[in-house]
Order: C-alpha cells, then structure tokens, then sequence
C-alpha cells in the first residue's frame, strides 16, 4: 500500500504541474506568418486568436483569394508554434514520459 500512496502524491504534483503549464500557456502568444511575414496571425497557447496582421499592400480586392491562403498559412503556422510550445511544457511537467498520442491530461 506504501506504492500507491506513493503513486497518489506524484498524481497530486503532476496535477499541480499541469493547471501551473495550462496557466502559463493561457498566458502565452505565439505568432505564425506568411508571405515572407506580410500576415501574422498571433494565436494564445491555447490556440484562441489575438491578433491578425495584413501589411496593406496586400489589401487589392482583385487579389482577396490570395490573401485568405496567406491568413490560413499563417494561422496554421502559428497553430504549429502553439502545439510544439504545449509539448514541450508537457514534457517538462511529466518529467519526459512518452505519453500516447491523444491523451488528454489532467484525467
């Protein structure tokens, strides 16, 4: 039973550790860009939108397809940043455990 006390506790930290890396990632902006940085796209670490930025030559009606590809690209961009950003705290907070892909923590 000393074993799953044990265990109990390191769920106990781990669970702090985690609302702590969600806190500090509510916190944190990460900006994706395209078209050699004319759209940014700045995400929240929880991939809530912040802010979009279109340099205004970019802004020719004739031209609008092209600007929302430049928007999506740099949204994904930053999407990416934010992902790799939560998976390294992740790995922090769970001490570099491999985790399977799609679990949800905390339980």
């Amino acid at each position: 039973m000393k074993n799953l006390g044990q265990m109990m506790k390191q769920a106990q930290q781990m669970q702090a550790r985690m609302t702590q890396m969600q806190e500090r990632l509510a916190q944190t902006e990460m900006t994706g860009a395209a078209g050699a940085g004319m759209v940014q796209v700045t995400l929240t670490g929880q991939g809530d939108v912040r802010r979009v930025k279109i340099d205004p030559s970019l802004l020719v009606p004739a031209e609008a397809e092209i600007l929302e590809d430049l928007i999506m690209a740099a949204f994904k961009d930053a999407k990416t940043r934010v992902e790799t950003q939560a998976r390294e705290e992740m790995s922090k907070v769970t001490g570099g455990l491999n985790l399977p892909p799609g679990l949800k923590l905390p339980f």
